[in-house]
């Protein structure tokens, strides 16, 4: 019986861009191979694979969707559309600060590339400096990518009394 909604999933996992370019993964080798365990601040106990509850949202749709069907110790190649990952970028998260007002409200200098946290809780980066104005991207950083995840399942957990 394949995977179906309300099971725990466990996965191990490769991100792509269409470039082939890796920008997230489950394995701390291929994070090590492409570099990212600097950018990502990580050890290599922190590279494990991704569990989530099927159904649940816990994960971007196209992913949720590519596991169901599929079995343990099973490998799909999935590309997912930017719908059913992070968006499309929307231009109303691309925000103006006057360069005072942003200085005050963050406590630093604007750079871009600085990461911030606003109050809502929307996480942005700054994407132009200019002498009056600060630019300030909140779009998931992956919005309007199409993503291709390489998955394997490692485990797939049902409740008893489950189906």
């Amino acid at each position: 019986m394949g995977i179906e909604v309300g099971d725990r999933v466990t996965i191990e996992y490769v991100g792509r861009f269409e470039d082939g370019t890796v920008f997230g993964t489950s394995k701390y080798a291929v994070a090590a191979e492409h570099d990212l365990t600097a950018a990502e601040g990580r050890e290599e106990s922190e590279y494990e694979p991704l569990s989530f509850i099927v159904g649940d949202e816990d994960v971007i749709e196209g992913l949720d969707a590519a596991v169901r069907g599929m079995g343990v110790d099973e490998t799909a190649t999935v590309t997912i559309p930017p719908e059913s990952a992070y968006g499309e970028i929307r231009e109303d998260r691309i925000r103006e600060y006057d360069r005072e007002t942003f200085e005050g409200m963050v406590g630093e200098p604007p750079s871009v590339g600085l990461h911030v946290h606003a109050q809502n809780g929307l996480h942005g980066d700054v994407v132009a400096v200019r002498e009056d104005t600060v630019e300030v991207d909140f779009n998931h950083e992956l919005a309007g990518r199409t993503l291709v995840f390489e998955i394997e399942i490692e485990i797939v957990d049902r409740q008893p009394g489950d189906r």
